[in-house]
């Protein structure tokens, strides 16, 4: 498979920002609050960030700061509001609602609930606020930014397969732990791992779909199937890397050896160490620079009057989807480390020193 590898600057990941806070309704931003500095004819522009959740990594570590970044490079008189939801869908309403009282002139969201998020949506327009769909689609959005969803499950399904294969695995059973039914995505990702799965000659022997993505739900849901499906288990679709974690938590509890192979999502750190000591066949990589960028340039552009930039859309929505990749443990070096994602240091600790040698990595 051909790699399509992303630029992303690595100073992105050493981010020294000053960003304000919500001060009302449930924010969980502890920064303190930056001084409004007025723009070039009239006050400075305002742009709410509401991420959905801390479990996965990737929001608090890149999508933040990189849009935050992002922002302040396109225009240095506006001002980020932040809010993290902590999986809660009524404190994300609160959030936003708290986020137009302030002032806000432009919502960018990643909804906990795809569902109530419409909601949301409704009740900023109708206050002249425009809305970001970002990374999660929210039908009636402004605009939605995110990456090919139903190839992200595609991708992850025919690796599988080509996992399952290269262990010797011609048939038997895989168990599917699917992304939380909250989200919209879950289901394209679900869609598109079904495409390829259904018709792979293998059986899909039990599925889950996991509340909040919670890492610890995949596990305990994991542990109750191991009784009727290890005799027969020959591979594990996850729907991200926080599930994965806790399927391969499960199989290694059970005494399941070797492992099947798992699959993952979200490139996180512990997912790439995972593939490299050969617990985890792969994951899929979506970088997230790229999409925090047109993020924040179409946040200014919907702040100042103008219309987004699309190049396609999604149910009515004008909408951007950008290229997923998968990793496995032979382009490491030319996804994750080449993009400056992660530095060798950091995946290569005392504890994954030799997995990295035998893996050329380092």
């Amino acid at each position: 498979m051909t790699t399509r590898t992303f630029r992303i600057a690595g100073a992105a990941l050493a981010l020294g920002l000053t960003v304000s806070g919500l001060s009302a309704c449930g924010s969980d931003d502890t920064s303190d609050a930056g001084a409004t500095s007025a723009a070039a004819g009239g006050e400075a522009k305002q742009i709410a960030l509401l991420l959905p959740e801390n479990k996965t990594a990737r929001y608090e570590a890149f999508d933040r700061p990189m849009f935050e970044e992002a922002v302040k490079a396109g225009c240095p008189d506006c001002e980020v509001l932040y809010s993290n939801a902590n999986q809660d869908a009524a404190k994300q309403q609160q959030q936003a609602e708290a986020a137009i009282t302030q002032g806000a002139d432009v919502i960018v969201m990643s909804a906990v609930d795809g569902q109530s998020a419409v909601t949301i949506v409704q009740n900023a327009k109708s206050q002249g606020v425009p809305v970001i769909a970002y990374d999660r689609f929210i039908a009636g959005a402004d605009y939605y930014v995110s990456f090919d969803n139903k190839k992200v499950g595609e991708l992850q399904g025919n690796g599988l397969v080509a996992a399952m294969k290269e262990a010797g695995k011609a048939s038997g059973d895989i168990v599917m732990i699917n992304g939380s039914p909250t989200d919209a995505n879950a289901a394209d990702f679900k869609a598109g791992a079904h495409s390829v799965l259904d018709a792979s000659g293998y059986k899909i022997a039990a599925e889950f779909d996991t509340p909040d993505w919670s890492p610890d739900n995949a596990q305990d849901w994991m542990e109750s199937q191991l009784g009727s499906v290890q005799a027969n288990l020959v591979g594990v679709y996850a729907a991200n890397d926080g599930t994965a974690g806790g399927a391969i938590a499960a199989l290694k509890g059970g005494g399941v050896d070797p492992l099947p192979p798992v699959t993952g999502q979200d490139a996180e750190l512990a997912a790439i160490q995972r593939i490299i000591a050969g617990d985890q066949a792969l994951t899929i990589y979506k970088a997230i620079q790229p999409q925090a960028e047109d993020a924040a340039k179409n946040a200014i552009a919907l702040a100042n009057g103008e219309k987004p930039m699309s190049s396609t859309d999604k149910e009515g929505v004008p909408a951007t989807l950008l290229e997923p990749v998968i990793v496995t443990v032979g382009n490491i070096k030319d996804t994750v480390i080449a993009d400056n994602f992660y530095t060798v240091a950091d995946i290569c600790t005392p504890e994954y020193a030799d997995a990295c040698k035998a893996a050329a990595i380092g």
